[in-house]
């Protein structure tokens, strides 16, 4: 090709710590907006050496305008062998897509570039780009030898970057094949929450004789037929009927909220 494209290569911000032995297996971008993706893509950037990252998203709406053929320009320092010190101009086109990224998914940011002439032109994908979209970059390179370099991140690309950055996983909610999501962790931890707050209240018959106010005792007697509802009397029971049950349901949200970022031991209810 004209200037060297290619679709990936390790020069161009794929380093990675060669002593990180631990492996996702998969990424899954499922639950997220194409704005999420791009917010997910911010942050792997900035976290994979490059500089001045510059999102230009435009607005704090949750969906973006025109972006000019971008989503995020950085830059990214460089050296020759002979010690020689640059920075390059990065244009970063995020898409995700449920099926591979086709040709004329490509062809605005590539006309903008050729306007504006970046170093390079980075597609992040969320999957893959077709067949044809990866033929119509290396014919647009033969052809037309354009002042930029083309570079693209699919999946596994992404894998080995995040694997290297795994808080970008929990930040932004991507699923894995070996960790939870932080949707999930939180998920079990508002339920571990619920029926640890349940064993703790005292029995319906025992309410009436209880010196509180009549409307905490509503309260709470409403918020009780709430849990039940959502997960069951006698599922609810279970984790009282001994001490080794209750103390397995503390240990277990001991352990949730330690990975959510609490103190070990937080039992509060």
């Amino acid at each position: 090709m004209g200037n060297e494209t290619t679709e990936h290569s390790e020069g161009d911000g794929l380093e990675r710590n060669e002593a990180e032995d631990f492996a996702l297996g998969s990424l899954d971008f499922e639950g997220l907006s194409p704005t999420d993706f791009e917010e997910f893509c911010f942050d792997l950037v900035s976290e994979s050496g490059f500089s001045n990252v510059d999102w230009r998203k435009g607005t704090p709406l949750s969906s973006s305008p025109s972006d000019r053929g971008r989503d995020i320009v950085a830059r990214k320092a460089m050296s020759d062998i002979d010690g020689h010190e640059y920075e390059e101009r990065w244009f970063i086109d995020c898409k995700h897509y449920k099926r591979g990224v086709p040709p004329d998914a490509l062809q605005g940011t590539i006309a903008w570039a050729n306007a504006e002439r970046p170093s390079v032109v980075l597609f992040i994908a969320s999957g893959y780009l077709t067949n044809g979209a990866k033929d119509w970059i290396a014919d647009y390179a033969r052809t037309n030898r354009p002042p930029f370099r083309i570079r693209v991140w699919e999946k596994p690309q992404l894998l080995k970057l995040v694997e290297s950055n795994l808080d970008l996983a929990f930040k932004h909610d991507v699923g894995t094949s070996t960790l939870r999501r932080v949707s999930e962790i939180l998920a079990i931890e508002s339920e571990l929450s619920d029926r640890l707050w349940y064993g703790r209240k005292p029995a319906d018959e025992d309410v009436p004789g209880l010196d509180w106010p009549e409307d905490i005792k509503a309260g709470m007697l409403a918020e009780k037929r709430r849990v039940e509802q959502e997960y069951g009397v006698e599922s609810l029971d279970k984790d009282v009927e001994s001490d080794w049950a209750w103390g397995y349901l503390s240990g277990k949200i001991s352990a949730v909220r330690w990975v959510l970022g609490d103190d070990w031991d937080n039992l509060d209810s």
